[in-house]
């Protein structure tokens, strides 16, 4: 099997990396090349025996499988990862997508499907599920959220505030002892940083990231 695709195995449960190993076994190009129980021995492993793909648990004792994947990309091992979880472990499987895991699949999941998975990562292929996916861009839009609130000043962040709670222009000039012409210099500039296109948009921003009244 010189083309062979070599898979290391790391999951702290005996029983499944033995299942694993079983199946993958008879796929005729698919080649077990070694099996670690935590994430420590399974960055030594990798960096040992050069796998192609890493099949990796999240939850394990001591060194986790994202803090294994970190350490894999400092050390710049060139394996793809792919993650194996439950669908309970989203909030895990998006860290370790973002430190750099080609994809994941359940534990669960049906061996064809499994030998496929391995398949398309190695090919370069990305696998995401739809409700990770989500999880993804969820996290990217209160990342972006967040990154646009940084750019306001401490006074466009207070009118954004009063924004939200439906004050005119007069009333936060009021409120806040400015002249109106100020009060839309504000507005303006904050409708222009958060890419926004009017105050109704701004009052839903401001609510959405947690900036209201």
């Amino acid at each position: 099997m010189a083309d062979a695709i070599r898979v290391l195995l790391v999951d702290d449960h005996q029983v499944v990396r033995r299942g694993l190993r079983t199946f993958l076994e008879v796929q005729d190009d698919i080649e077990v090349v070694g099996e670690a129980a935590d994430g420590a021995e399974g960055v030594a492993r990798a960096e040992e025996l050069k796998p192609d793909v890493v099949l990796m648990d999240v939850k394990m004792p001591g060194m986790d499988g994202v803090d294994a994947l970190r350490r894999l990309r400092e050390l710049d091992n060139p394996a793809r990862v792919l993650i194996v979880t439950s669908f309970t472990e989203r909030r895990t499987v998006v860290p370790a997508l973002r430190a750099g895991a080609a994809g994941y699949v359940y534990k669960d999941v049906d061996p064809e499907a499994l030998a496929g998975a391995i398949r398309s990562v190695h090919a370069g292929h990305i696998l995401l599920q739809p409700e990770v996916a989500g999880a993804l861009l969820s996290q990217e839009e209160a990342n972006s959220g967040q990154s646009r609130a940084g750019s306001l000043t401490e006074r466009e962040r207070e009118v954004l505030g009063l924004i939200a709670d439906g004050r005119s222009n007069r009333e936060i000039a009021r409120a806040l002892v400015l002249s109106e012409k100020t009060v839309k210099t504000h507005v303006s500039n904050i409708l222009m940083k958060l890419d926004l296109a009017d105050r109704t948009q701004a009052a839903l921003w401001a609510v959405r990231h947690g900036m209201a009244g």
